[in-house]
């Protein structure tokens, strides 16, 4: 997939996101067509999704990971718009809770992955064990070092079992991370969207820069590679995961199964 691969970072390569500019158009210029592009797209997802579905042999995994105001969900509803509700699940990845802290870190994971027939969308994900975790320091350094090879396994263990996945790290830059911050404070209607505690992680900028850039050059594999997506222009980031996306599963080339044991043309209904 060429256009994808403008954007994927190539295993073993070293990631230095300041190269990356989070207001690239990623060869997009106009926006309405763009944004034309963008619903064919999501109808062509939809199409290609039933036929995931009614397949059920394998699944599609879309990982979505940005800094806060980054457009996960944004990017869920534009590109997935267009879907049913049956073959598509989000899952949001919060703080665990007690019974999940009872398990190792990757245990709510897996028990989320997408079920044959079906794509499934992390927002955040097991990432955030080697992100905030991190950064926070919430667990020992010697068993966050651990997790890289760990979560690169899990996700060859999907992919070696017919669940292909796709990971997008959203780029957004601080100053329209800011500016964002500011129009949830000033509109009533997304006020709810506000935590005092992202303004924490905000002042941790920089470390959480140093965090993705580990992640993404230690987790970026043939089997599942990252994509950086230029987000602080939301019709170029959903533009640029809705072409991927399709791109993705008209490669997987989901079919329609043949009826068994019966012979269309002798139905006849009355």
């Amino acid at each position: 997939m060429a256009f994808a691969s403008t954007f994927r970072v190539e295993p073993g390569k070293r990631v230095d996101l300041s190269k990356h500019d989070p207001r690239d158009t990623g060869g997009l210029s106009d926006k309405e067509e763009t944004r034309a592009s963008i619903a064919a797209d999501a109808v062509a997802i939809d199409a290609l999704q039933t036929k995931l579905y009614a397949e059920g042999r394998q699944a599609l995994l879309v990982v979505l990971q940005g800094m806060d105001c980054a457009g996960k969900d944004g990017t869920a509803r534009s590109v997935f718009n267009a879907c049913g509700p049956i073959g598509v699940t989000v899952t949001s990845f919060k703080s665990p809770s007690s019974e999940e802290l009872s398990h190792d870190y990757l245990w709510r994971i897996h028990e989320k992955c997408p079920p044959y027939g079906t794509i499934g969308l992390f927002n955040r994900s097991h990432y955030e064990d080697v992100l905030v975790v991190k950064v926070r320091k919430l667990a020992p350094a010697e068993d966050i070092e651990k997790r890289y090879e760990q979560i690169n396994q899990l996700e060859k263990h999907l992919c070696q079992n017919h669940t292909r996945v796709l990971k997008f790290m959203l780029h957004i830059s601080k100053d329209e991370q800011k500016k964002r911050l500011e129009e949830r404070v000033a509109d009533e209607t997304k006020r709810w969207k506000f935590n005092p505690d992202d303004l924490t992680d905000r002042a941790m900028w920089s470390d959480y820069t140093s965090a993705y850039e580990e992640a993404l050059t230690r987790c970026s594999t043939e089997h599942a590679p990252w994509h950086i997506i230029p987000a602080d222009r939301n019709w170029v980031r959903n533009a640029i995961i809705g072409r991927i996306v399709r791109e993705t599963l008209e490669e997987m080339n989901p079919q329609l199964p043949k009826p068994k044991g019966w012979d269309p043309k002798t139905i006849k209904i009355v």
